[in-house]
């Protein structure tokens, strides 16, 4: 039984990580949960075995005597206790990590799926985050919980300067984009990569922001919405920093939040109680499921283009005939 859950934890699933939190604290746990419920589904009885005891007899008619009876008993030496664990190692490897300071969705791989987490790591798929700032004070890590190192006015922002600064930064972001693409925008395989959401840097680049708004403007807090490829949450806070600059205020970070990484989102991840193998099956049986269905609907759109191309071929082809 212990054998086949084993076997049947091999895929990739992602949690949640709490804030305050270290990557390895959250990894770890799994791991032991992990463990901890493997050992107990192979837990069997302790086998029996026949065994003579000597016993006495205080009967007043007969002689004190011993009397050999024999009896069932455990097999000591096969007891869990003794034998141990059946397995002791599970390993369980992470994706995109996060800091102690942020939270939110975290990828994990078990089993094979750690070659996957390898690939997942070094893919540039886009994660989404909810940023939350403050305006009025800069810090030495562009954090809330920094030394503060000085303070600001912020009376003179509005949401419209807000935006104009986002926007600015998206723009700049977008040229980088195109930059670290190493494809020539004027080709028909750059349009045909922008449509498919595929256009982005071929190698490890520098991080560069995909999109970025405000949903939330309440001085001195505010609230972005940011996508992003190749970033570090130190990045993150960086560009609160930033922003407060352009805005000719400061900025501090106060949070920030995973909302999804690659097709993996905040809805798919497992809450600290979920932490469980059983749960875990689940979430990768689901992610198994949703992976069949995208490449299948990958496949449709793939046969369609070349159906649509063989056509304007067959076309071309006529065309040509009836002009002779």
């Amino acid at each position: 039984m212990a054998a086949r859950l084993m076997h049947r934890l091999n895929g990739l699933f992602c949690v949640y990580k709490p804030p305050g939190v270290h990557w390895k604290l959250v990894r770890d746990t799994v791991e032991t949960n992990l463990l901890k419920d493997i050992n107990a589904a192979g837990v069997s009885p302790v086998p029996q075995e026949v065994r003579g005891f000597l016993s006495n007899d205080f009967e007043e008619e007969v002689p004190k005597a011993l009397i050999q009876s024999a009896a069932n008993a455990p097999i000591l030496s096969k007891h869990p206790l003794v034998t141990g664990p059946d397995f002791h190692r599970i390993k369980v490897g992470v994706g995109h990590r996060l800091d102690a300071f942020s939270s939110g969705v975290f990828v994990l791989g078990v089993g094979n799926a750690n070659k996957c987490i390898s690939d997942f790591y070094t893919s540039r798929v886009t994660r989404d985050y909810t940023v939350k700032g403050e305006f009025g004070t800069a810090t030495n890590d562009f954090s809330s919980e920094g030394r503060t190192i000085e303070r600001s006015t912020y009376d003179h922002l509005t949401q419209d300067k807000l935006e104009k600064v986002l926007a600015m930064l998206q723009g700049a972001n977008q040229k980088a984009l195109l930059m670290y693409s190493r494809v020539d925008m004027r080709s028909q395989e750059a349009y045909e990569m922008a449509v498919q959401g595929r256009l982005g840097p071929e190698e490890k680049s520098v991080p560069i922001i995909l999109g970025l708004r405000c949903i939330h403007f309440e001085p001195p807090s505010f609230t972005l919405e940011v996508q992003v490829i190749n970033e570090t949450q130190k990045y993150l806070r960086k560009v609160v920093h930033e922003i407060g600059l352009e805005l000719r205020s400061t900025a501090v970070c106060k949070s920030i939040r995973r909302t999804r990484d690659g097709h993996f989102t905040v809805h798919h991840a497992l809450t600290r109680n979920q932490w469980t193998a059983a749960d875990v099956m689940k979430a990768i049986q689901q992610h198994h499921t949703s992976q069949k269905r995208r490449d299948a609907t990958k496949q449709n759109s793939l046969d369609v283009e070349e159906g649509v191309i063989h056509t304007s071929h067959v076309t071309t082809d006529t065309v040509n005939t009836k002009n002779i």
